[in-house]
């Protein structure tokens, strides 16, 4: 039943009976593959679905659905087609070491905004581990509106990051801004994550596709849904399975917030595509004391984590201090929001 990865955007998708057998399957595969189209097998949750990648022409001329075992030929009508409900109607399960994130597993992500020393980054990791979140997120290169603000310590960040995660026993995540720095953050991290800023950088999002790591995109602060999902299509295509959606914010004539967290994306985003869907409220809210209310919302309204930045002393840290939570309040953060993801139905991955 196996076939070459191929990449690109299917044109259409069949859908084989759940009775079908193994040379059935292979049988369709063939039949795409000998009219010079690629193929994509998703043999999970009820059966077997194949996508047909290639000229639109080509593959919608061959006679599937006379061919045993096939249930139903489906063309695929969104540009965005990889990460499309059309493509995959189950929720994707994206797995970052032992946290996994979709399909009534819920992640909380934590940790430091900026990576600023050992000691600080510790001391964040300690107060997530103890919450029960899932994983350590912090920044090792860091976009700033003004070229003179802190920006990082790189390098030196990433190892830092990856030994504390190691000591306390979480998987970790970082921003990735330049493709000059795509291997350093692949040798140290667990997933990456791509900004507001560069989500619609194309060229890096379709290096970061081929990583062979979990991906986490971030919405543009003035970007649509579509123009998310669109983008998440450049990652996808680059063979990139193991791909999460994040709302954070977008901007809009508001000012009480730093940006307008948008808790309807996240239903609709749930609808159009099969790829978790988490929720960024620290930068949306950019007040600490709005961060949970705004958490909750987003747990209510189908959200598959949260990601959240906790400093052990937010008035010293170097960036976003305003809305950080205090390490020594994390605790007490999780347990609210764990109760509220208990009684939607879902699970806190740990």
């Amino acid at each position: 039943m196996s076939a070459a990865p191929a990449t690109g955007a299917p044109e259409l998708i069949v859908v084989m009976r759940a009775s079908a057998t193994a040379e059935e399957v292979q049988h369709v595969i063939a039949l795409i593959e000998g009219a010079g189209a690629g193929v994509h097998v998703d043999a999970g949750g009820e059966g077997t679905v194949i996508g047909a990648i290639g000229d639109r022409a080509i593959v919608a001329g061959l006679p599937l659905e006379a061919v045993d075992g096939v249930e139903r030929v489906v063309p695929l009508r969104k540009e965005y087609k990889r990460v499309s409900r059309e493509f995959r109607s189950r929720d994707t399960i994206v797995t970052v070491g032992p946290c996994k994130v979709g399909g009534g597993h819920f992640a909380m992500m934590g940790g430091p905004c900026s990576i600023e020393s050992y000691e600080q980054t510790l001391a964040s990791a300690k107060a997530v581990k103890e919450a029960g979140g899932s994983m350590l997120r912090g920044g090792a290169y860091k976009p700033r509106t003004s070229p003179y603000a802190f920006q990082g310590l790189g390098l030196e960040g990433l190892k830092i990051l990856r030994a504390v995660g190691d000591e306390v026993g979480l998987p970790v995540t970082t921003e990735l801004m330049d493709v000059r720095d795509l291997q350093d953050v692949v040798d140290h991290v667990d997933m990456i994550w791509i900004g507001a800023r560069n989500m619609q950088n194309f060229n890096l999002l379709s290096e970061v596709g081929r990583s062979g790591k979990p991906i986490m995109l971030k919405r543009g602060i003035a970007a649509t849904i579509e123009e998310l999902l669109m983008a998440s299509e450049y990652i996808a295509n680059g063979g990139c399975d193991e791909l999460i959606l994040c709302e954070r914010g977008i901007r809009t004539f508001e000012k009480a917030t730093r940006f307008t967290l948008d808790v309807s994306a996240i239903p609709v985003l749930k609808a159009e595509t099969h790829l978790p869907v988490i929720v960024d409220p620290s930068h949306a809210a950019g007040k600490r004391s709005l961060v949970a209310p705004l958490a909750l919302a987003s747990v209510a309204a189908g959200a598959d984590g949260l990601i959240v930045e906790t400093h052990p002393t937010p008035e010293h840290a170097l960036s976003d201090a305003a809305q950080q939570i205090p390490s020594a309040e994390f605790p007490a953060f999780v347990a609210d929001v764990e109760r509220l993801v208990s009684v939607c139905g879902r699970t806190l991955s740990r």
